[in-house]
């Protein structure tokens, strides 16, 4: 009996090291109650040993103890590894989305801040060639000198439509549009027709209406992205007035009849 109990004493601290170890590596509490168990099981193994022999036994009643022990063997395998930790997809995926998440949200707010930073610096551009223009004397800077305009100098005119189709090229960085659109031979992933050729097509107002109203226009061959609404109805409030009329300026100069361009359908 005693050789019992110091077997049995033995399994307890060694059990007892086995779960101090793994919590102290933070394992899971299964894992603790899986590690001490085993423990026991070395300890009952170890008492078995030192038990006196069964008698000998034949015929029927051998075959049910057998049975019986095989059913209890199989009964504390299946209880036992039905204690593990099972594989469950989902749970895993919120796992990693909760692992992730503080990351997304540090990417996205960072992404905002830069785009919110890009659009500080575009409102500072076109306020300087607002100022610019007036100073050109606004709309008869453009007239033609003979006409009896205000003169202003080609250059001049000309650097200042340079800064306002540079600022339609950087709405369209701005907006990603390249997402959709493929655009001298760039970008795009074919949920939107190349625009190499949209002047041709359209005019800048209509550009502008296109922008604003994704459903006033529809591209031939694109009647499924139409219906589904894959542009997004959200320019209008994310982009100011000159913005606008600056991509579709921009958008205004692509004239490149090699490009086959899908023919826009006015809805609207």
């Amino acid at each position: 009996m005693w050789n019992v109990i110091k077997k049995l004493i033995v399994g307890l601290v060694v059990g007892g090291v086995l779960v101090g170890l793994t919590r102290m590596f933070e394992f899971p509490v299964i894992f603790q109650m899986m590690f001490f168990a085993y423990a026991m099981l070395g300890s009952a193994v170890f008492i078995l040993l030192d038990a006196p022999a069964l008698k000998p036994m034949g015929g029927l009643k051998s075959v049910i103890v057998l049975v019986a022990f095989y059913i209890v063997l199989c009964t504390a395998f299946i209880s036992g590894a039905s204690m593990w930790p099972q594989y469950d997809p989902q749970d895993e995926m919120g796992k990693i989305d909760k692992i992730l998440k503080p990351k997304r949200l540090l990417t996205d707010q960072g992404k905002a801040d830069e785009l919110i930073a890009r659009a500080k610096a575009l409102d500072e551009q076109v306020k300087a060639l607002t100022v610019r223009l007036k100073a050109l004397g606004g709309d008869q800077a453009t007239k033609d000198p003979a006409a009896g305009g205000s003169g202003a100098s080609p250059a001049t005119t000309s650097t200042a439509t340079g800064d306002f189709m540079k600022m339609g090229e950087e709405q369209w960085q701005l907006q990603e549009c390249y997402n959709c659109h493929k655009l001298k031979g760039e970008g795009g992933k074919k949920r939107g027709p190349e625009l190499d050729n949209i002047g041709t097509y359209l005019s800048v107002d209509e550009i502008k209406q296109k922008i604003l109203d994704p459903k006033s226009f529809m591209a031939e061959g694109f009647e499924k992205e139409w219906e589904k609404g894959k542009m997004p109805d959200k320019y209008k409030d994310l982009m100011e007035e000159n913005d606008v009329v600056a991509l579709a300026s921009w958008l205004g100069t692509f004239k490149n009849t090699a490009v086959p361009t899908p023919k826009p359908i006015k809805k609207k």
